[in-house]
């Protein structure tokens, strides 16, 4: 199984909109890549990055699927339209890793 990661730093004066991504965008994800494998996700809103200091990331989500493949296939054919929502939430550019679940 993999784990997409996007994650969106936590920048100072940028915007995030967690109700729209929670309630529209998210629900676009699964709507277009279910079809290519996608089984769940999971969102993480930061709070802090350890006592006192500012999480490093605003938002985190974590795609599932069985094989990166899908993920790739799925992107493929609806990239354009998910990646052009983006800035109905947000003005920070997401960072994405592909992961190997190891331990679950």
């Amino acid at each position: 199984m993999v784990r997409i990661s996007v994650l969106y730093p936590n920048e100072p004066g940028k915007r995030f909109d967690h109700t729209y991504y929670a309630q529209k965008h998210l629900p676009l994800l699964m709507d277009r890549l279910k079809g290519y494998g996608m089984l769940r996700y999971e969102v993480d809103k930061g709070l802090t990055g350890g006592g006192a200091a500012p999480a490093p990331f605003v938002a985190a989500c974590h795609l599932y699927f069985n094989a990166a493949a899908d993920f790739q296939k799925g992107i493929g054919a609806h990239g354009k339209e998910i990646m052009g929502d983006i800035p109905n939430y947000t003005d920070l550019a997401p960072q994405i890793q592909v992961s190997e679940i190891v331990v679950a």
